[in-house]
């Protein structure tokens, strides 16, 4: 008997080609480069809404009586309306054409709308000058407005494939944190500007155009994107049932319009007006390089209060983080209107870092954590849509915020400018630990949950009453276009 060995065949080897490498490191690399290159054409919102109150002095200084409060205040709501137009518009429309679709179109937009403001005719009448800036700053707003949902979304939809259980930080470092970073910027190029010695209307001009190099940096990037997978899963392009989603979501609507319209009530027109307000505390003769010396020394306050609320969010929880934003926000507030015309007058460094500070605490809690759960909370089906509206309706908290502000310093300080000026951070005070209270209440709590457990949750929803499920995602809605 011989002892036979059964020799085994070698194992079947599989080439790599280099394609075949290049594809997967492809696939590895894009979540995070989308996840960057969503949120970065959001500088311009920052920057083009910052941008205006050193541009208001500018216009001020150049047209002198003739630039009056009201136009000031329609050319501050033009770009705050096409910005709601271009919420919703585009919330809507990247839930049906898809996510790529809507950052090439807003990208497009915000580029054209900086582009017209730089080049604005000024060769006709004052009224026909500002009527003509009006008009572009609200095509800007369409596309500036159109980020917000477009690059939300997608950021958010990309985070936990970047780092799962980091999605509030990622999200805030990537949208929030560029647009506060927009507005530094909005107080350092004028700022240059104006110490080369340009003239007022080189400032203005060359400040608008500035807006056109952060969508213009991101169009080849974005252009190379592809919509997320869990967008291509569970997309829902037809037969949208939304009295059953509103019937599910109402509340969560509540909570993050509600508390988007109470942050930006605030905190727009103190950031807008930092200029105008610096620009009155340091009185008439101060130079234009001192009102925008301090206004962006304000500004620079944005962007540390983002990080501290980035790094927040995730630890502590989105609802927390917003209550100890407003919540500290507006006992500071309270104390600053108090002492307000003092320290204006008197300490002023010390009144400037107070005042950025405030504007840090909105930053740290509603500031970045709206974004967050806006983009969060909802289904991949309807999270556009929602945003948009949520988003939407904060932007009309910043109209009436911004309308108000100086009716309202007028109507409590009479005369006294700085007397009207403190107890309108009184009032916003007030309002902003209300807003952490309200937010507290009608917001869930998403820090650790993933996407899909919200899709899927939302799908069963749809089939318990009685709706046909069978055309969600983007394979089902082509071939339902063919039927069609």
């Amino acid at each position: 008997m011989h002892d036979t060995k059964t020799e085994l065949a070698p194992p079947e080897v599989h080439q790599v080609s280099e394609d075949d490498v290049k594809e997967r490191e492809k696939a590895r690399l894009s979540p995070f480069f989308t996840l960057l290159f969503s949120g970065f054409a959001l500088m311009s919102d920052g920057y083009q809404v910052g941008v205006l109150s050193l541009v208001n002095v500018c216009l001020g200084n150049i047209y002198g009586d003739k630039y009056t409060s009201a136009m000031s205040t329609r050319l501050g709501n033009a770009m705050f309306v096409g910005i709601v137009l271009g919420q919703i518009g585009f919330g809507f429309f990247i839930d049906r054409w898809g996510r790529k679709m809507g950052l090439l179109l807003t990208t497009f937009l915000v580029i054209l709308g900086a582009a017209l403001c730089a080049g604005a005719p000024t060769n006709g009448s004052v009224e026909s000058t500002f009527w003509a800036l009006t008009i572009y700053r609200g095509i800007l707003g369409v596309g500036v407005g159109g980020e917000y949902p477009c690059s939300s979304v997608n950021a958010s939809e990309s985070a936990d494939s970047v780092r799962q259980g980091r999605r509030g930080m990622l999200v805030s470092l990537t949208t929030n944190t560029v647009i506060d970073f927009g507005f530094v910027l909005a107080g350092i190029v004028p700022l240059i500007f104006a110490a080369a010695g340009c003239s007022n209307q080189a400032i203005w001009r060359a400040s608008f155009g500035f807006g056109v190099i952060p969508p213009l940096s991101v169009l080849y990037f974005r252009l190379k994107m592809t919509n997320s997978e869990i967008f291509k899963k569970n997309a829902m392009k037809h037969n949208v049932p939304y009295l059953l989603i509103i019937k599910r979501y109402w509340r969560y609507l509540l909570g993050t319009a509600g508390t988007w319209f109470i942050y930006d009530f605030i905190t727009y027109p103190f950031g807008l007006f930092s200029g105008t307000i610096t620009d009155n505390v340091l009185g008439a003769n101060a130079t234009f390089i001192q009102v925008a010396g301090w206004s962006t020394l304000i500004n620079f306050f944005y962007v540390p209060g983002c990080f501290g609320g980035a790094f927040l969010s995730d630890r502590i929880g989105r609802r927390k983080t917003i209550l100890v934003g407003f919540g500290v926000q507006g006992i500071l507030g309270i104390l600053m209107g108090i002492w307000y015309k003092n320290l204006a007058q008197n300490i002023f460094p010390l009144f400037v870092v107070l005042y950025g500070v405030f504007l840090a605490l909105g930053e740290l809690g509603p500031g970045c954590m709206t974004i967050v759960t806006s983009s969060e909370i909802y289904p991949t089906a309807i999270r556009g849509t929602a945003y948009g509206w949520s988003a939407a309706i904060g932007k009309i908290g910043a109209i009436v915020g911004t309308s108000a502000f100086k009716p309202a310093v007028a109507r409590f300080g009479g005369d006294d400018v700085l007397l009207g000026q403190g107890r309108v951070f009184m009032l916003a005070s007030g309002l902003a630990i209300f807003g952490g209270l309200y937010s507290y209440f009608l917001l869930p709590e998403y820090s650790q949950q993933d996407l899909f457990a919200e899709d899927e949750a939302f799908r069963q929803y749809l089939i318990e009453n009685g709706h046909d499920v069978s055309t969600i995602g983007e394979h089902a809605a082509r071939e339902e276009e063919v039927k069609a």
